[in-house]
């Protein structure tokens, strides 16, 4: 009796171990698979920085300055427009600002800067060349880089995760057949998110232009939406039911 209950033991451990050994055997039988997908699209939309600052000898007279060219710029972009709502304040700073006295070798105080940078967004896209010309002609120090995207990005970005997620399979599919074998249901999925896809291009870091100056034309180029997906697959070789 001890020897059968001992046996019994023996062949149930063996059982285990081959289950065990069959189960690792079946995680190496895998097929990984990275594949992109991508959808172009037009931009109607865009964003850029307009910068107005002053240097003065006291902060008051530096925020003042500041604050009137502030005014200038959002009426000239109402006339262009914009609304309040599309035009609101990023940043406001005002700070010290210093020089160096060669004769004292130290820095010593020069004046005080104040800086106001207003974030314009632009819903149709054919309006921002007048955007850029209406801050331009009211006064502001600098337009930031303009940044072109779609009101359309989020439905647009899931049309490529679904030919990135088909493109894997596809590649899947081929390599099972010339492996001998077939491809199995899915195993694993993960997607790498891409950085939005906005395209940007310089506007004008200059002073404003003359009234009669030619409008500032923007036509930007199509921009292309990229998903990019992890797989893995299982791979049913020729003798797998």
């Amino acid at each position: 009796m001890k020897f059968s209950r001992l046996f019994c033991l023996t062949f149930l451990y063996g059982i285990s171990l081959q289950g065990m050994q069959a189960e690792v055997h079946a995680e190496e039988s895998q097929i990984m698979v990275s594949a992109t997908g991508t959808v172009s699209v037009k931009p109607d939309m865009a964003e850029f920085g307009v910068v107005v600052k002053s240097v003065e000898k006291t902060a008051e007279q530096a925020a003042a300055r500041t604050a009137d060219k502030y005014r200038d710029v959002q009426r000239s972009l109402r006339q262009a427009g914009i609304s309040a709502e599309d035009a609101p304040t990023a940043s406001y700073t005002v700070t010290p600002q210093w020089e160096w006295d060669q004769s004292r070798t130290k820095h010593v105080p020069k004046g005080y800067a104040a800086r106001h940078l207003i974030m314009v967004k632009v819903r149709n896209l054919p309006m921002t060349g007048k955007a850029v010309d209406a801050v331009t002609q009211a006064g502001a120090d600098e337009v930031q880089p303009i940044t072109f995207f779609s009101s359309r990005y989020e439905e647009l970005r899931r049309q490529a995760l679904a030919a990135a997620v088909a493109n894997a399979r596809g590649d899947a599919e081929i390599m099972a057949r010339a492996a001998g074998g077939r491809l199995g249901g899915v195993m694993e999925l993960s997607v790498s998110q891409p950085a939005y896809g906005s395209f940007s291009m310089d506007a004008r870091t200059m002073k404003a232009a003359a009234p009669e100056a030619a409008p500032t034309e923007i036509a930007p180029s199509e921009q292309d939406i990229v998903v990019q997906v992890n797989t893995r697959w299982r791979f049913l070789g020729s003798t797998a039911k």
